[in-house]
């Protein structure tokens, strides 16, 4: 395991990293999950064999430090990737990055655009206030103090055991600041960023989430938006084959 240092008090973003050629791929998750956990089995599919991959926990979550007064904010968690990018001596890496992590990855590659030469993102967050059935709307409608002490138990109990396996292993109080901060946006907002992004930009959309909102202006940017067949949000779980090619930029 890896780690660097993302803020003045010396708390460490991790990883864990698989040796290979270059460019990186660098793999980022969503609210309440972990990198490997979501991506490793991607990873070591033999289409994807033979690179160096980086599975990095954002703040907040998995293996990773939790500071308190950390802001958990959309630009704070590209920042602190890009900490670990730049410790690890990464350049130019594919960001492979699903839901939050997505609008992290949108954020940094505009933040640090020599960090990022291509994003495969997988039903990323491109707009602020979602609506109100997804889980960081909900997440966000308390108050801090309310859900660390009361909801984010009812919320373990309501997301299901396979999302609560890795969002019992994030901060309660990081997992509502990230939450709202993926409420909140970036400015100018994710959307507007990705479609002004001079890389290779791959959007990935699970069929049972229905029609991406916006996509034909997305396409007009030159985002390649792929509805993955038979898959719903975790795309890499329902759908593994596709998302592989997706990655390999085969699909």
């Amino acid at each position: 395991m890896q780690q660097a240092a993302f803020d003045s008090r010396g708390s460490h973003i991790r990883w864990t990293e698989v040796p290979g050629a270059e460019p990186a791929r660098v793999y980022l998750h969503g609210l309440g999950s972990m990198s490997a956990v979501y991506h490793a089995h991607i990873a070591a599919r033999p289409e994807l064999a033979g690179r160096r991959s980086l599975f990095v926990d954002l703040p907040g979550h998995g293996t990773s430090d939790r500071p308190r007064d950390f802001g958990y904010t959309l630009e704070d968690h590209a920042d602190a990737v890009a900490a670990a990018l730049d410790a690890a001596g990464v350049a130019g890496a594919e960001l492979i990055a699903h839901s939050m992590g997505g609008a992290v990855a949108v954020v940094l590659a505009h933040r640090r655009p020599g960090l990022v030469s291509r994003l495969v993102l997988t039903e990323a967050n491109l707009d602020a206030f979602p609506p109100s059935t997804a889980a960081s709307s909900g997440i966000a409608a308390h108050g801090e103090d309310e859900f660390v002490a009361k909801e984010y138990a009812r919320v373990l109990e309501a997301v299901g055991p396979l999302w609560a396996a890795t969002m019992r292993l994030a901060d309660p109080l990081a997992l509502h600041r990230s939450a709202v901060g993926l409420r909140k946006g970036s400015d100018p907002v994710m959307r507007t960023l990705l479609e002004g992004l001079p890389v290779d930009r791959v959007f990935l959309q699970g069929e049972h989430s229905g029609e991406l909102a916006g996509r034909e202006r997305l396409e007009a940017a030159g985002v390649r938006v792929v509805t993955v067949p038979g898959a719903g949000h975790n795309v890499m779980f329902d759908n593994p084959g596709a998302f592989a090619a997706a990655v390999a930029g085969t699909h």
